[in-house]
């Protein structure tokens, strides 16, 4: 069975830090770019970052830029979130393609996703 597995998340202070870890059974997941995607109560689901199978193309959308950073080994994907603000508060999801060698993020209908890891930053 495919499976992904997201841990990391928490509650913490504005300012303060999380890693979130992605595990993947059931499928070649060196082979497969990987998304993190958040989404928050009434908003819109969005791509916070996504990695390419090699882990040499990395996608950050603008509001995490310079404070998140993805990578990956074998096994895992990686998302070290700094300088926390409130507006990072979602559920985030590891996403992973099935197109092998894939470099963009993966939104492909049949991408695998993970149950999800709740961050929430207070003020």
């Amino acid at each position: 069975e495919e499976q992904l597995v997201e841990s990391g998340g928490g509650s913490v202070q504005a300012g303060g830090s999380l890693r979130l870890s992605c595990t993947a059974s059931g499928l070649n997941f060196g082979s497969v770019a990987v998304g993190w995607f958040r989404q928050a109560p009434g908003k819109e689901r969005e791509a916070v970052s996504c990695i390419s199978w090699s882990g040499g193309t990395i996608y950050y959308t603008n509001s995490v830029k310079g404070r998140f950073t993805a990578s990956r080994d074998n096994d895992t994907v990686y998302l070290e979130m700094n300088s926390l603000k409130p507006d990072d508060t979602a559920m985030y999801y590891c996403v992973a393609s099935r197109i092998e060698r894939s470099v963009s993020c993966p939104t492909d209908t049949a991408a695998i996703w993970g149950q999800g890891t709740q961050v929430t930053v207070s003020s």
